[in-house]
């Protein structure tokens, strides 16, 4: 059948991509898989793997990258990885709010991505 099913990998691509490893680890508190490709990280995450990697044509040099893009990904608890986020140094570009998918924030990233993190539904 020729019908999209749905997401099934998500990979950002990324100006510089052992900076942004470091800040997705550090800031966002994301851990790597244990195998990579080369040009890219591949982060822990479910149902739907994560990875961020060189690009595949050029970048802007300048500017945020993703825009028009949403990114929404669930955590455990929206107001401590908040608050966590802020500690470590990170952006915070939408404070914490609710919504029909629950408690969220925005984020953003070296590149200029706009991350929304949200409570994960139980």
């Amino acid at each position: 059948m020729t019908t999209p099913v749905g997401p099934d990998f998500i990979a950002l691509q990324v100006r510089d991509l052992a900076a942004s490893r470091k800040f997705y680890v550090e800031i966002f508190g994301f851990e790597t898989a244990a195998h990579s490709p080369p040009g890219a990280v591949i982060f822990k995450t479910e149902p739907i793997p994560l990875a961020l990697r060189e690009p595949l044509r050029a970048l802007p040099e300048a500017g945020p990258l993703g825009v028009g893009m949403a990114l929404w990904i669930a955590c455990a608890d929206a107001d401590a990885l908040h608050d966590l986020i802020i500690k470590r140094g990170g952006t915070i570009l939408s404070p914490l709010a609710d919504s029909p998918f629950g408690r969220f924030f925005v984020t953003s990233d070296p590149d200029g991505y706009a991350i929304t993190f949200h409570t994960a539904r139980s």
